[in-house]
């Protein structure tokens, strides 16, 4: 699509035909918002599931870490998936995968059959996530590209974070079956609204595949993530985590060998060519570890310590989501006037300094303080993740955009899974670290209780400490951006 044709508003597809971008970017907006909105909605679920099937937490959790690791695989796979065929036709096939898988879980009678389910739609969640963020940045020119990243933004930062809520509400009400019947329209709307208002946008050639890159890919990145993933079972020095996470560090760091030197690579890592796109994928990375691990920690302290419910623990972080959610889009026309360097170093001093504010809290420390300071936590979150983003991505010429939105979306996956496992794994040692021997449960039972509560607010007190380090390191990268240039 020529520049000229995005400035005037009147924009065509590849094939030279005008289309309603307004009409393109409602679907996209809802498909993704859908698929996004389920990478979270079973953590409420776990303890009911674990009832009906009788099974461990384990077992169960698995319906996270699955769909993460095929997330993950799926994802620099999707990069080849962007040349090669049709927009139009690919994202339609992704929302229809992530369907079948739906109706999959919902009519499941077994624990395997719903594992099976959430990894098909994994599949297609991986392909939508780069699929959309490129088409949004295409469409638009790099003057109103902050505004565009900061409606999808909504996506990305709403959707996950309102799905324990969702969840939550669904279950005081209805069965588990209903978390999946409830996506289910939403889909076929989608598939249908799609067939009519989608189109061809990005170009595409016929590049041959490099099936040993696919392979070294689906290893590398599955090892490591798998890796990260098992931590909240196992501990650091298990041959299950280091083994595979060594083979997946060496398995990645021969596929970035091999797609450096083969001309039509799996992930074109010519993007790190450009130095703001660089800067701009290590700090969203960084920010991603802070975000996604502290998000997940936080429940865990509502609900072991506090003794919450899940869907009291999914309300807390309610706010929060609704600010980050309201905030992209206006924080993606500020960046387009302002540009990214102040407002992400506002935007992580404000995640440091709320991140270290949970550092000293007890098992007393009032909701309302927890509340606020997360929700100011997420305002500073949205004024970092698309300003930085869409800085990077104007770094790059448009025949590198699809393959750096594939190479943010693999990095933010498998540093999120990074991040989450430090903090897990660091509150799951300190927590054992300072819990009393048994036989103090049953000499004195009640100081046992009393120190084991202890114990367990000390280990997420070293969590946060830990993701207040991640947010820290963000800060510092942002002092390198570079100050707003005029784009055309």
């Amino acid at each position: 699509m020529d520049s000229e044709a995005l400035e005037t508003g009147r924009p065509v597809d590849q094939n030279g035909r005008p289309y309603n971008r307004l009409a393109l970017v409602l679907t996209l907006l809802i498909g993704t918002f859908s698929t996004f909105l389920t990478s979270t909605m079973l953590t409420t679920a776990f303890p009911t599931l674990m009832k009906s099937f009788s099974i461990s937490a384990n077992t169960v959790q698995w319906l996270t870490t699955g769909f993460m690791l095929v997330m993950g695989i799926v994802i620099p796979i999707t990069g080849f998936f962007l040349q090669r065929f049709d927009s139009r036709k690919l994202y339609l096939s992704a929302i229809l995968i992530f369907f079948a898988g739906t109706v999959l879980c919902y009519f499941a009678t077994s624990f395997w059959t719903i594992l099976i389910g959430r990894l098909i739609q994994a599949s297609g969640v991986g392909i939508t996530a780069p699929v959309y963020q490129t088409i949004m940045t295409s469409i638009f020119p790099p003057s109103k590209r902050g505004a565009a990243m900061g409606s999808a933004g909504i996506v990305i930062g709403l959707a996950p974070a309102i799905g324990p809520t969702f969840s939550g509400w669904l279950l005081i009400h209805y069965s588990w079956q209903m978390l999946f019947l409830s996506i289910m329209p939403i889909s076929m709307v989608v598939l249908v609204m799609g067939w009519f208002t989608l189109r061809k946008v990005l170009p595409t050639k016929k590049a041959p595949i490099d099936w040993l890159s696919v392979l070294m890919s689906v290893v590398g990145f599955g090892s490591m993530l798998f890796a990260f993933s098992s931590v909240g079972d196992y501990q650091w020095t298990d041959p299950i985590v280091y083994v595979t996470l060594t083979v997946g560090v060496i398995v990645v760091g021969l596929f970035v060998w091999r797609s450096l030197k083969i001309k039509n690579p799996l992930l074109q890592f010519k993007v790190f060519e450009h130095p703001e796109f660089t800067l701009s994928a290590i700090l969203v990375a960084v920010s991603f570890m802070s975000m996604n691990g502290f998000t997940l920690v936080l429940p865990l302290y509502l609900q072991t310590v506090r003794g919450e419910s899940p869907l009291a623990s999914g309300l807390t972080l309610l706010p929060g989501a609704i600010v980050i959610g309201a905030m992209n889009p206006i924080t993606g026309r500020i960046f387009d006037r302002l540009g990214a360097r102040n407002m992400a170093i506002t935007g992580m001093l404000l995640l440091t300094v709320t991140t270290a504010a949970f550092i000293p809290i007890t098992a007393t420390t009032p909701v309302i303080d927890i509340v606020c300071l997360y929700t100011v936590r997420m305002f500073g979150i949205s004024m970092v993740m698309m300003p930085v983003t869409t800085t990077g991505m104007n770094a790059l010429p448009l025949t590198l955009i699809g393959d750096g939105t594939v190479v943010n979306n693999t990095a933010r996956q498998v540093f999120a899974s990074m991040g989450t496992a430090v903090l897990v794994s660091v509150m799951s040692n300190v927590t054992a670290n300072h819990t009393p021997e048994q036989v103090v449960a049953h000499a004195t039972p009640i100081l046992f209780k009393k120190l084991a509560l202890q114990a367990n607010v000390v280990g997420f007190r070293y969590a946060f400490a830990i993701a207040t380090a991640f947010a820290v390191l963000g800060l510092l990268l942002t002092f390198f951006l570079k100050e707003r240039r005029e784009v055309n």
